[in-house]
């Protein structure tokens, strides 16, 4: 999450928002934004409904939720997916960036 930090006021300046989902409790996920400062959204996700809903895998053997990213629009549809094969496997900064700027310019 260091990695969205560095660059949340690149991704808001193309009008997007950051929305980090996990599996923690409410509380749990409240004591670690403040912890830690960060500015995007945390959603916590305890039961896995939003998870299941954008069809994130869970792997017990490799530690439970695997990454998954995704880019909606404003009307809700999926631009862009990427389901991690593993813990390290997360789209680099500048993919997104790239991508919300190719967004930008053909919604011109």
């Amino acid at each position: 999450m260091s990695q969205l930090r560095q660059d949340y006021l690149r991704f808001v300046s193309y009008d997007a928002e950051v929305v980090i989902v996990g599996p923690e409790s409410r509380a749990a996920f409240a004591r670690y934004w403040q912890r830690e400062e960060l500015p995007f959204i945390g959603l916590p996700d305890p039961d896995h409904r939003v998870a299941d809903l954008y069809g994130q895998q869970v792997k017990l053997l490799k530690f439970g939720r695997l990454p998954a990213l995704m880019v909606i629009d404003k009307s809700g549809h999926i631009r862009y997916r990427h389901y991690g094969s593993s813990m390290k496997d997360i789209v680099a900064n500048t993919k997104i960036l790239a991508l919300l700027k190719h967004f930008a310019a053909i919604e011109v």
